[in-house]
């Protein structure tokens, strides 16, 4: 199989239930990587253009669910199942979405 376009690597990370950080884990990232998986496939972008894979944690915390797209090298965070579209419209066109990238300042506090 060919290497794909773009990959986006969604944090599942769990930590406990009391920890100060939270985890994309609690956040519903399960659910957010499902739903990419198959918006991916239903629009057949996922042979060739795009992969959707599960990650350990992506040191995004605070803006989790967190979504790593690469080789473009950016973040997507506060990412929730109803965002899906948007971000599989935004890789078909090449594009992002732009209220779900993470600034300089929303990746520095990790």
């Amino acid at each position: 199989m060919p290497q794909r376009e773009r990959y986006l690597f969604v944090c599942t990370n769990r930590r406990p239930d009391d920890h100060p950080k939270g985890s994309c884990g609690h956040r519903g990232a399960d659910e957010v990587l499902r739903e990419l998986k198959g918006e991916l496939a239903r629009r057949g972008l996922a042979e060739a253009q795009a992969r959707a894979c599960a990650s350990g944690c992506l040191d995004q915390c605070a803006s989790g669910v967190a979504v790593l797209v690469e080789p473009d090298h950016f973040f997507y965070g506060h990412v929730t199942p109803a965002d899906v579209p948007a971000i599989v419209d935004a890789l078909a066109s090449g594009g992002r979405v732009a209220s779900l990238v993470l600034s300089d300042a929303d990746l520095a506090k990790g």
